[in-house]
């Protein structure tokens, strides 16, 4: 029994969040499909994104995550999420896409 597993719908990622370095790719597998994430540290860049998870504003400073589809052309779905938004996509409601 893994002390950390609370159950989730779809389990857990089979690379938890923290395991990678900030800035270096990685694939997580998930029950809709293989998913590249790059966990970002928030910089200057002055850019502001919309999580698709809950439809707010991620600020340049903030630690974010950003991921896309690992298939061909995927790069070009690339979205940014809150890292909490993105932990819990899974349980959004009926009738919301995947990003």
């Amino acid at each position: 029994m893994n002390p950390f597993d609370r159950g989730r719908r779809g389990g857990p990622p089979a690379n938890p969040l923290n395991t990678s370095p900030r800035g270096v790719d990685r694939v997580e597998d998930w029950p809709d499909g293989d998913w590249t994430v790059r966990m970002l540290a928030g910089g200057a860049s002055g850019k502001l994104y919309r999580c698709p998870g809950c439809e707010q504003d991620v600020r340049s400073n903030v630690p974010h995550i950003v991921s896309w589809p690992t298939i061909p052309g995927g790069e070009e779905e690339r979205r940014h999420w809150h890292t909490a938004c993105w932990r819990k996509r899974l349980d959004r409601g009926p009738g919301r896409t995947r990003y």
